[in-house]
C-alpha cells in the first residue's frame, strides 16, 4: 500500500521545528543548589508557555488524521550560541484500528548533545504530544483545541528546549514533540523502537501529558501539587532473571522508574520547593496510558507527569455548552502559572540528571555471613570527577530514602544497617555534589539463607 499524502501532523511538525530551533530567551552537597540549575529553573516563562499553547490551539484540530491546510505556527526567533540539533523524525504509520489508511506522521526531536566524553552517550528524554482529539478519535474534522491534552506538555518540551539551548551538560538531552499519541502512542513507539535498535542508552524518559490544570471538578484550586506516575514490576509476560532477583529481595518498589521518581522528587524539593510531587505507584492512571509506555516496553526507564486534579469536562470532549456548563479542552481552562511550575520541576529534574554521574553498576549486597550490618560492593564509575559514593537506606514500608552515609571513593563499604529490615542502594557523587540515580543491589550469594 502506498502512503497517503502527508497528514497535518507533518505540517504542524515542520512548524514546531521552527519553534524548537529557537535559542534560549534571556531571561555537600544535598543542601547546596547548583547555581546553573537554579538559573535555568528561574528562566521558565509562563507567558511563553501560554503563547505556545495558544499557537497550537489556533490549528483548530491537531488530529493525526486531519488535512494539512490549517494556519501555520509562527517562527521562533533563533539566538546565537544555541547548541540544539533539531530533526524531523518522519515515518509512515501502517493502518491500525485508529489509523484507517497509511499516514505520514512526524516527531520533532531537538538534541542537546552532552559535552563529556564519558557521559554524552547517556540520554535523557522529555516529551509532550502535539496531536489532539475531540470526543471521537476518528473524527479528523472536529474542533479539537487540545489546550491541556496536550498542548501543555508540548509547550513544556519546547520551553525547556529553548531555555536549555545554550547549556552544556555532561549527558545528552533530547526534547520531543511526538505525533499520534491519541491514535495509540504511535510517535513515541516509533522513536523508542528506533532508539532500542540503535542500542541508544536512554537513561531516563519523562513525558508531560495534561499538566496545565490546577482546578478540581468543583473549582477548588491546588497550584502546588502534580502527580508523577512510576511503574513497579514491568507488565511483561515473562519475568527476567534480574527481576526474579529483585522480587526475592523485596525490590518491587525499587524499579528503575520508581528510583527515577525519587530522584525527580529530590530535584523538585531542592529547586522548586513550593511544588509537591505526588508519586503514584502505577505506570499511569488506572488502565490508561501515555508516551512513557512505549519506552517502558523497550526496557527503558520512564515516568509521566499529570495534573493532580483532572477535570474530564475538558478532556476528549467536543467543544460545546450543556445547561450552561462549558465542555472542551480550551485555553481558558489552563492555569499557565501552574503549567510554568510543572515545567520548572521538569527543568530541575532534567538538569540534575544531565549533570549527575551515571548510576553505579554491578551493585551487590554481601550475604557471606549472618550479621546485623550490611556490606555493599559496586563497580567504579567511569567519570573522571567522581568524589565518592553514598549508601542510602529506608525502612521497607517507606517510599523515600531516610538515611544516607558518604563512604568515600571506594567500591566496597559497610554500614550499620540491617539488610533484613531496610532497603539499601548506592549512588555516585561528583565533585560538584551532583548525585546519580541509585543502583539497587542484587544479592552476592553464599550457602547461608
Amino acid at each position: 500500500m502506498t502512503a497517503m499524502p502527508r497528514a497535518k501532523s507533518a505540517a504542524l511538525a515542520a512548524r514546531l521545528f521552527l519553534v524548537v530551533a529557537c535559542g534560549a530567551s534571556a531571561a555537600d552537597a544535598p543542601s547546596v543548589p547548583d547555581p546553573e540549575i537554579t538559573r535555568l529553573v528561574r528562566e521558565i516563562s509562563p507567558a511563553r508557555l501560554e503563547s505556545t499553547v495558544r499557537m497550537l490551539v489556533s490549528f483548530g484540530t491537531r488530529n493525526s488524521l486531519s488535512s494539512p491546510d490549517d494556519p501555520k505556527l509562527e517562527r521562533c526567533a533563533a539566538e546565537p550560541g544555541a547548541r540544539l540539533k533539531v530533526e524531523l523524525d518522519t515515518f509512515t504509520q501502517t493502518p491500525t484500528p485508529r489509523v484507517p489508511k497509511p499516514t505520514t506522521m512526524t516527531n520533532v526531536v531537538a538534541t542537546l548533545e552532552g559535552v563529556d566524553s564519558q557521559s554524552k552517550s547517556r540520554t535523557i528524554v522529555v516529551s509532550g504530544h502535539y496531536d489532539s482529539m475531540c470526543g471521537n478519535v476518528m473524527n479528523a474534522e472536529c474542533d479539537a483545541p487540545g489546550a491541556n491534552d496536550d498542548a501543555s506538555g508540548t509547550a513544556a518540551a519546547i520551553e525547556l528546549a529553548c531555555t536549555f539551548a545554550k547549556s552544556r551538560f555532561p549527558a545528552t538531552l533530547v526534547f520531543m514533540a511526538v505525533a499520534g499519541e491519541e491514535q495509540g502512542l504511535l510517535g513515541s513507539a516509533h522513536w523508542a523502537k528506533a532508539a532500542r535498535s540503535r542500542d541508544l542508552n536512554v537513561e531516563a524518559m519523562i513525558t508531560n501529558d495534561i499538566i496545565g490544570n490546577s482546578h478540581d471538578e468543583n473549582g477548588v484550586r491546588d497550584p502546588h501539587t502534580v502527580r508523577l506516575f512510576a511503574e513497579g514490576v514491568p507488565a511483561t509476560k515473562e519475568v527476567t532473571e534480574v527481576w526474579q532477583r529483585r522480587l526475592e529481595t523485596s525490590g518491587e518498589n525499587d524499579s528503575p522508574a520508581r528510583e527515577l521518581a525519587r530522584t525527580i522528587r529530590d530535584a523538585a524539593a531542592r529547586y522548586v520547593p513550593d511544588m509537591k510531587l505526588k508519586v503514584v505507584y502505577r505506570r499511569d492512571r488506572y488502565l490508561r496510558g501515555g508516551d512513557q509506555i512505549p519506552f517502558l516496553n523497550e526496557g527503558y526507564t520512564a515516568v509521566r507527569f499529570v495534573d493532580a486534579h483532572e477535570d474530564f469536562r475538558h478532556q476528549h470532549q467536543d467543544v460545546r455548552t450543556v445547561d450552561g456548563v462549558p465542555f472542551g479542552d480550551l485555553p481558558q481552562f489552563v492555569d499557565f502559572d501552574y503549567l510554568a511550575q510543572v515545567t520548572r520541576v521538569n527543568a530541575a529534574a532534567l538538569a540534575s540528571l544531565a549533570s549527575a554521574p551515571s548510576a553505579p553498576e554491578s551493585v551487590r549486597i554481601e550475604t557471606l555471613k549472618l550479621e546485623n550490618q550490611s556490606t555493599l560492593t559496586w563497580r567504579a564509575n567511569p567519570e573522571a570527577n567522581i568524589a565518592g559514593y553514598e549508601i542510602v537506606w529506608r525502612d521497607t514500608t517507606q517510599p523515600f530514602w531516610e538515611g544516607v552515609q558518604f563512604v568515600g571513593n571506594v567500591t566496597r563499604a559497610t554500614v550499620p544497617i540491617s539488610k533484613d529490615d531496610s532497603i539499601l542502594s548506592v549512588r555516585a557523587v561528583d565533585t560538584a555534589g551532583h548525585r546519580s540515580l541509585a543502583g539497587y543491589p542484587l544479592p552476592l550469594r553464599s550457602p547461608l539463607r
